[in-house]
């Protein structure tokens, strides 16, 4: 589960950090504190947030050019954009807010100061007006149409219907036009500045019927383009409706009564009937159930829950009434910090989406220059009338609207992401969604991630008569249970002895513990850590090969005088590890087992679910350095759950942490949390990868595709504003809901 007090390590490959909350990342600011426990809220002001009002700002390509001008600016740890309600909130520091606001103004968007974000329901009456306003002016540019090829040829006529055309453009496109006025100001050819010169063009050239419905259409289309983006947004902070406002909590008096869940703080007492959902994480006290968990880890089964079991805020509580403490406040619940952990993950630009961006930037230009080059040059050149060189002109400034190549690779990704997140996979950013397709061999750990990682002590061999059998195992015991590591824990469990005091006690990465039990220095440890101590023996490697050959994992306790005991502790592998192994097999992806365990144990857990690969009693530096190795001859992943795992971890392409048994450290260092432990998801998530990546070279090379068409069209045949403004229109739809199409995830 998340580290309640995380720090922000990632390591040297990740992305562009951008802020999060957008379905549409240009390019984000820098996010230095991307995982403090801040969870996706409804917009608000605050000491250390400031929350504009951007009246221009409407779609998610001038999201991005807000994005952009921002990222230079530093101390900017979070943006999140509300396109409906046109209000942006910028968690910064108070003193960069004026350099901030004049960094927006510079990209064109005037902005004011809000002290509470817009109402819900004025966002919704706006949405309403706004759409009412378009059909309108759709209807009336189609009366210019109908006017243009039916009225007669006569001068009232024509003034008539440049009139219901200038209406029309004045309905749909009043912000359009001083958008674009403005860029062309600025000596920016965006895409406003291209509808606008288009259609003042058409309407000059005696075109006003096609100028106002490619204003109409244009306008619809980006409407319908920035609900789209928000469709896939909310699809993860959606599922912050599934936790409940209110809670159960038990009060001083032993009553109970309805709490609003923000304000119960840890430690609290709550109460949750058959059938309610879960307003807080906790760990159950009292009472036993099933709980639907598949919001949270997407397990499709309900999972057994009786007391000392952690229950997370979100998933349902199905059979019976249980009782449980609360771990976390409600702003840092599980649930609650996977949509941050997205929101902050769509802020990273995926390679895909990076080019696209910088083609985009060449793509425009390019364009105004070829219709100014078609404007002027065809007559001079080719002996083409004026006018028609003209209208030509006009017609591939429309196609040049670069809205659909632009929104195609974000809509993609933030829908991959969604998918992922509600499979219970998380993934960091859409760079580690893109990459994974890339991924041949898998390093996996074999403590809690190929094996259940709750072993059981099986054997206990006291080896010296100088000490009395119960001193010896109370020695261990006091030990191995101030650790946290599995085989530590299942010492600790096995052992029914009263505790000794310890002093001094600490963790060796990769060997053991050590500590002064009652004034006696020991060590717990493994068989690396006694050669180390040259307390090994031709005896106990005997009795060690037996326990091992059999796949335990044994663990010695030694004191100055030598090795004091021998601990067998056996695990099983995980039901799913073995078709986990298949999958990827399946994939073509090698897979390799680095573990700290002994090389006899590692190679029987091994072969139990074919393993490709495997190397025994690896240190962490051991472990970095085979993920090095591996690394040379393609991208590697790493899939881990403990402090040990960290460093490969951070060294791999990609590094997988079982998120829900995962130590704080491996779930920092990765960039992939696998929330329910299930090895199946590193498979599934390279198969997401391989299908985003297909998406978003589709969608691609659907919108080049289709304004090529058009452009020699427009050169060389007889397209019209109409044709070309349906064309941009089209293929914008198209690779919106093309993107749309990864909600479903993948089907294994």
């Amino acid at each position: 589960m998340f580290n309640p007090h995380p720090h922000h390590t990632h390591h040297d490959h990740t992305a562009e950090h951008g802020a999060c909350g957008s379905a549409h990342c240009c390019g984000g600011a820098h996010d230095d504190h991307a995982h403090e426990p801040v969870v996706s809220q409804p917009l608000a002001a605050g000491a250390s947030t400031l929350l504009l009002s951007i009246p221009a700002m409407d779609c998610p390509v001038e999201e991005g050019q807000i994005r952009r001008v921002l990222e230079s600016i530093a101390g900017i740890r979070r943006l999140q954009f509300d396109l409906a309600g046109r209000a942006l909130a910028i968690d910064a520091d108070a003193a960069q807010w004026s350099s901030i606001r004049q960094a927006i103004v510079s990209a064109g968007f005037a902005n004011d100061i809000l002290a509470a974000p817009p109402a819900a329901d004025a966002v919704a009456a706006s949405r309403r007006s706004e759409l009412v306003q378009l059909v309108m002016a759709l209807l009336v540019a189609t009366v210019a149409e109908l006017l243009h090829f039916f009225a007669p040829d006569a001068m009232l006529w024509k003034v008539a219907g440049m009139a219901v055309a200038a209406c029309a453009i004045a309905l749909s496109g009043t912000a359009v036009l001083r958008k674009g006025a403005q860029a062309l100001w600025r000596g920016q050819l965006n895409i406003n500045a291209l509808m606008t010169v288009a259609v003042l063009g058409a309407f000059v050239i005696g075109q006003w019927p096609e100028a106002a419905m490619v204003m109409a259409l244009y306008s619809l289309a980006e409407l319908i383009e920035a609900r789209s983006v928000e469709r896939a947004r909310d699809a993860i902070s959606g599922l912050l409706t599934l936790s409940p406002d209110q809670a159960e909590v038990q009060q001083t008096d032993g009553s109970w009564s309805l709490v609003d869940a923000a304000h119960v703080v840890p430690g609290a007492r709550v109460r949750v009937k058959p059938g309610e959902r879960f307003a807080l994480d906790g760990r159950v006290v009292s009472g036993q159930s099933a709980v639907d968990q598949s919001a949270v880890t997407g397990e499709s089964l309900p999972v057994d829950k009786v007391p000392g079991d952690e229950v997370f805020a979100g998933t349902v509580n199905q059979s019976g009434a249980l009782e449980f403490e609360v771990t976390q406040a409600a702003g840092n619940t599980v649930l609650a910090r996977i949509i941050h952990e997205v929101e902050v993950a769509q802020g990273k630009r995926a390679p895909t989406q990076r080019f696209v961006d910088q083609f985009a930037a060449i793509y425009t230009p390019a364009i105004f220059v070829l219709a100014l080059a078609v404007a002027v040059g065809a007559p001079l050149l080719l002996g083409w009338p004026w006018l028609s060189a003209v209208y030509k002109a006009l017609v591939l400034l429309v196609i040049a609207c670069p809205c659909a190549l632009v929104i195609s690779t974000p809509v993609t990704v933030v829908s991959g992401l969604a998918a992922a997140a509600r499979r219970g996979i998380l993934i960091k950013g859409g760079v580690y969604l893109e990459e994974a397709r890339k991924l041949r061999v898998v390093a996996v750990d074999k403590t809690g991630t190929v094996t259940q990682g709750q072993p059981k002590l099986v054997a206990a061999e006291v080896l010296a008569p100088g000490l009395s059998e119960s001193r010896i195992l109370a020695l261990a015991c006091s030990l191995a249970q101030r650790s946290d590591h599995p085989v530590s824990q299942a010492i600790a469990a096995g052992l029914d002895t009263d505790l000794l005091p310890v002093a001094d006690w600490g963790a060796d990465a990769g060997r053991g513990v050590h500590g002064l039990v009652d004034g006696l220095p020991v060590v717990l440890g493994n068989h690396r850590w006694i050669e180390e101590r040259q307390q090994c023996s031709a005896e106990l490697e005997a009795r060690m090969q037996a326990h091992e050959a059999q796949g335990r994992t044994v663990t010695l306790l030694a004191g100055e005088q030598g090795v004091l005991a021998l601990f067998a502790v056996a695990d099983t592998t995980k039901p799913s590890s073995q078709q986990a192994i298949a999958e990827l097999h399946a994939q073509g992806v090698r897979v390799v087992m680095l573990t700290g365990d002994n090389e006899v144990t590692a190679q029987a857990i091994a072969r139990q679910v074919a393993i490709d690969e495997v190397h025994g009693s690896l240190l962490p530096h051991d472990k970095l350095q085979r993920v090095q190795q591996l690394a040379q001859v393609g991208p590697v992943a790493m899939v881990g759950d403990g402090i040990n795992d960290g460093p490969a971890l951070s060294a791999a392409a990609i590094g997988f942490a079982m998120g829900g048994a995962g130590t704080g450290t491996a779930v920092e260092a990765a960039d992939v949390l696998i929330m329910n432990d299930d090895l199946r998801k590193v498979a599934e998530t390279i198969a997401l990868s391989r299908r985003t990546y297909a998406v978003l070279w589709q969608n691609i090379a659907f919108a080049l595709g289709i304004k090529a068409a058009f452009l020699l069209m427009a050169l060389f045949d007889d397209a019209t504003m109409w044709m070309a403004v349906f064309a941009d229109m089209g293929a914008s739809l198209l690779v919106t809901f093309n993107g749309l199409r990864l909600l479903r995830g993948v089907k294994r």
